[in-house]
């Protein structure tokens, strides 16, 4: 089918009969049901547990990715009284300029022309073995609202972007989800932008989704992610000192919102895409937090890129383990600052 400059090249499975093809069981259930209900309550505040969003940039490969997430089980269960661990499987890659890989959903293979139905079953199956395997469970990206529903009974946390927290779907969809919403602040680094997207999806909201109809309750956990930002030359700066988190909260105080919580990102315009400052970036956040109890209170968790190599490299290079998006620290410098952020992390 044709339409002017637009091919529809074949229908896709619609959610429903995806999650028939690869159900989840009971027993599997049961535990999203029970890391969920933790998840909550550190936004809420009923759990001092710092909340460390981790893992590579972008998911590209399903093997290595369990691999990864498979050595994370050791470490969450040495700093478990400290520390709850959400892996970061981001299946979608935004690209500010609309070219590249655009992650496993698009090319389930890299080096391969795009395949949306094929990623689309890659990253549920994905997604079930590593609660299956792990008993983790998941943070993606919402990139496609509409895509959502694939895997809304597998994910416990959801981030939007820097380039798509102004978005209006994306604002109204976070809205009718039950689990936590992270709203980065936009590349502009306007925080304001970035509270008028949590108040929208703490709210009541009427719209269009996937053709029907719908109304929303509001999402109590939506809350906010410092990234860092760029200014119009391009230059990046930081926003994960003192003096923002201060303004932060100072910001949050003149809104009539619930569990008012922030994530701090410890990459991309923070560390000026530095990937190895994010091992001084967390230390220097958690050092803020003992300055000031009511920033302690107000910061849940860490963001870190990490994966098994350091670094990252082009498509073609075939190192296992190593991004081919954003460069991550690797593993042996992972396991030691998840270690060392337990010590200083105070409950």
């Amino acid at each position: 089918m044709q339409e002017k400059n637009i091919t529809f090249h074949r229908k896709l499975i619609v959610p429903k009969e995806l999650k028939e093809m690869f159900p989840l069981t009971e027993d599997l259930e049961k535990i999203k049901s029970e890391r969920d209900e933790i998840i909550k309550n550190i936004i809420t505040g009923n759990d001092n547990r710092m909340l460390l969003l981790i893992g590579p940039c972008s998911a590209d490969r399903e093997d290595a990715v369990l691999d990864y997430i498979t050595r994370l089980i050791r470490v969450q269960e040495k700093v478990k009284d400290r520390i709850f661990i959400i892996p970061r499987v981001y299946t979608n890659k935004p690209r500010t300029v609309g070219k590249g890989y655009k992650g496993i959903l698009h090319q389930p293979d890299p080096e391969k022309a795009p395949d949306l139905l094929k990623g689309i079953i890659t990253i549920r199956e994905m997604n079930i073995r590593i609660i299956k395997e792990t008993g983790f469970t998941c943070a993606d990206e919402l990139l496609y609202p509409e895509a959502y529903r694939f895997n809304s009974d597998l994910l416990s946390y959801i981030a939007i972007g820097a380039r798509s927290v102004e978005d209006q779907e994306h604002r109204l969809l976070s809205s009718g989800l039950d689990i936590p919403v992270g709203m980065k602040n936009p590349t502009s680094g306007n925080l304001n932008v970035m509270l008028n997207s949590v108040t929208a999806a703490q709210s009541e909201q009427n719209f269009i989704y996937r053709n029907w109809e719908v109304s929303t309750k509001g999402n109590p956990l939506a809350h906010t992610i410092l990234r860092g930002y760029e200014n119009q030359s391009g230059h990046t700066f930081p926003n994960y000192h003192y003096e923002t988190l201060q303004e932060l909260l100072e910001l949050y105080g003149k809104r009539d919102l619930q569990n008012p919580a922030v994530i701090i990102d410890c990459n991309h315009a923070n560390s000026g895409k530095k990937y190895l400052e994010q091992i001084r970036i967390s230390k220097d956040i958690l050092h803020s937090c003992k300055q000031n109890n009511d920033i302690r209170n107000l910061i849940k968790g860490l963001m870190i890129e990490s994966y098994i190599e350091d670094g990252n490299q082009k498509e073609t290079e075939h190192c296992y383990g190593k991004s081919i998006t954003d460069a991550c620290i690797g593993w042996e410098k992972t396991e030691k600052l998840i270690y060392e952020l337990a010590d200083e992390w105070k409950v």
